[in-house]
């Protein structure tokens, strides 16, 4: 199933609970689609969001807006242009609007709990947000470069990281503090999914390399896993515990095992471009993938998965010999910078996100 977006769009969400499908473009725009696996996609809705690039969307989770607000009735997105909005699904109305929410462009966006959200930006400022006090309640310097993704472990209630700056940040939310920060790798890390029940930490690289960390232990990592490179490792997924689909910048979307490292298989091609974003839809049952040639590909995922027993049994797997102790770095801890990134300058002080609720 395929969405002709018609410009290129750098993020992508499904609903949590129904069949709906969102999309930011590169134009500020943001588009709504529903979707049914025996008909074409419907477009719900098109507006212009933001007045620069939609970079990241997201709908937000049971209980993250008032109580007056519906659930399903709202969508979050970050821009370039540095504002943070929220639109109403059913008319296409804003809710809210924060104007200069972050001090340069925002590049990322994820739920954390049912009241807070987290952004990220270009210079790599974290900003949690409170829904409830409708305001920022905590900001972090995290990185020297772009957020490029963001994790969050519920448990323990830290936020992971990784930036174009080469490091992997975890952030405490119950000390407000930056718990830990790896050393800089030679590439940018640009993904991050936590997995093996939160034993470890994947990122993937510019390089193509994953690096595995052990939580706990987030200094060096652990483990190294090459079979990808050259292409630098854009986007992943967690299938589950022990699977990780991922998306690179030739366009393949493959499936990799974790601890025995190994490629399980290529899943799907989606164009020559890179991957922008991988995510499921709310019963799993397709796989949502856009990249730079506007178009999002939904895969069916049981049509993907359906040989991967089969080529599991062809692939050589390299032995677990990963352990918990931290690898000796000979080399210095170097910094290095990411592909530089369009700031904005603009006056004004963030206000409160919620207000207008």
């Amino acid at each position: 199933m395929e969405i002709d977006l018609g410009k290129v769009p750098f993020t992508m969400d499904f609903h949590p609970s129904d069949n709906l499908v969102t999309a930011g473009l590169i134009s500020g725009d943001l588009h709504l689609y529903r979707f049914n696996a025996d008909s074409l996609p419907q477009r719900l809705l098109e507006i212009h969001a933001h007045s620069e690039s939609c970079r990241a969307a997201r709908f937000i989770n049971d209980g993250q807006v008032l109580t007056y607000v519906h659930l399903s009735s709202a969508i979050i997105t970050g821009s370039s242009d540095r504002s943070i909005l929220a639109t109403d699904l059913e008319t296409g109305s804003p809710i809210a609007r924060l104007e200069n929410a972050h001090e340069d462009a925002i590049f990322s966006l994820i739920n954390l709990t049912e009241s807070t959200i987290a952004t990220g930006d270009d210079q790599g400022c974290i900003k949690v947000w409170d829904t409830r006090q409708r305001s920022c309640c905590n900001s972090f310097n995290a990185h020297e470069d772009y957020v490029s993704d963001m994790t969050f472990a519920s448990d323990s209630m830290k936020l992971l990281s990784t930036s174009g700056d080469g490091t992997l940040s975890v952030c405490n939310l119950r000390s407000n503090k930056i718990q830990s920060q790896s050393e800089f790798s030679e590439e940018e890390l640009l993904s991050v999914v936590i997995m093996k029940n939160g034993r470890k930490v994947i990122c993937g690289s510019q390089n193509g390399t994953l690096l595995l960390y052990s939580w706990g232990f987030f200094k060096d990592c652990s483990d190294r896993f090459t079979g990808l490179s050259p292409n630098s490792i854009d986007a992943l997924l967690k299938l589950d515990e022990d699977r990780v689909i991922t998306g690179s910048e030739n366009g393949l979307i493959s499936l990799l095992g974790i601890l025995p490292n190994r490629i399980i298989q290529p899943l799907a091609e989606h164009s020559e471009y890179p991957i922008e974003h991988l995510a499921f839809s709310h019963d799993r049952k397709f796989l949502g993938s856009i990249s730079h040639d506007q178009v999002l590909k939904m895969w069916d995922l049981d049509d993907l998965l359906q040989n991967s027993v089969n080529a599991q049994n062809d692939q050589a797997a390299v032995s677990d010999s990963d352990s918990d102790e931290m690898d000796v770095d000979t080399k210095p801890p170097k910094s290095r910078k990411g592909a530089k990134r369009k700031n904005e300058n603009a006056n004004g002080v963030a206000s409160s996100f919620f207000a207008d609720l």
